[in-house]
């Protein structure tokens, strides 16, 4: 996914998410979330961290996230 990508968002039953507004903020907490990750990735390599390990570490914090409204899947 590059920066550029925009995804079309869906919901569960695979409709897609068409207002602008929910699109925009879903793309913005994406812009963030990169950012972020992006910083801590660097700050990783730089204090002799292992990249792949800390790439696993991120893969498994996003793989353990619950949701807060399970009825809303």
């Amino acid at each position: 996914m590059t920066k550029s990508t925009q995804i079309i968002w869906r919901g569960p039953q695979g409709n897609v998410i068409a207002c602008v507004e929910k699109n925009k903020v879903l793309q913005e907490n994406l812009v963030e979330i990169r950012q972020v990750c992006g910083d801590a990735l660097e700050d990783a390599i730089l204090m002799g961290c292992d990249e792949q390990q800390f790439r696993e570490v991120l893969a498994e914090l996003v793989a353990s996230l619950a949701t807060p409204y399970p009825l809303l899947k």
